[in-house]
């Protein structure tokens, strides 16, 4: 088994009141906890030897892979210079800035898609993925299933995710126990990283 963490949206836009999605997650997220667990977690995986991506949701000049087939991709693309590479809030959160992670754009709500992250972890061999990120029934729910489809055995780490209502956020999880290998948290990720 050869795992990578994804931590996906671990950005300004998300997760700080500034963000374009602060009035709807800040306060939540904040509440949780969840980015200093996710931050230990992220130190701790890589420190047992697990490969660490951060992904970002931004927009470049011309949209990119964008695709405006959903109302929240409608919503994001109609402010995409919030979401420009070098805009302030495509920035990652200064608990994960200095994280040594492989920092991988798209412009989907799977981490997984529109990037070349998926022939890269072929490439090293990552077999298996550790989710964490913000918010549970969006990204993490969307990559986790994506990875699952894709042959991954993929676990989102429980108490490193988050999303703007609490009773969501458990319906994700228990619909992700069913559709991936399950939920685990950080101190069962970490034990099956050995």
């Amino acid at each position: 088994m050869r795992c990578a963490v994804l931590g996906l949206h671990w950005q300004v836009n998300v997760i700080e009141p500034e963000g374009f999605f602060g009035g709807m997650l800040a306060e939540p997220v904040a509440r949780s906890g969840v980015v200093e667990r996710a931050a230990r977690f992220h130190r701790a995986a890589g420190e047992a030897g697990a490969e660490l991506v951060l992904t970002r949701f931004t927009v470049p000049v011309g949209e990119g892979g964008l695709v405006r087939n959903t109302a929240f991709m409608r919503a994001v693309g109609d402010a995409q210079e919030a979401f420009r590479p070098d805009a302030p809030g495509s920035g990652l959160i200064a608990a994960m800035a200095d994280s040594g992670g492989r920092v991988v754009d798209n412009q989907r709500l799977s981490g997984l898609a529109g990037n070349d992250l998926v022939p890269w972890l072929h490439e090293q061999g990552i077999d298996t993925l550790l989710i964490t990120g913000v918010a549970t029934n969006l990204t993490v729910e969307q990559t986790a299933r994506h990875g699952t489809d894709l042959g991954f055995t993929v676990h989102v780490v429980r108490d490193c995710v988050a999303a703007a209502d609490e009773a969501v956020h458990a319906a994700s999880l228990a619909n992700l126990d069913l559709a991936t290998a399950g939920g685990l948290t950080a101190e069962e990720a970490l034990a099956l990283l050995g």
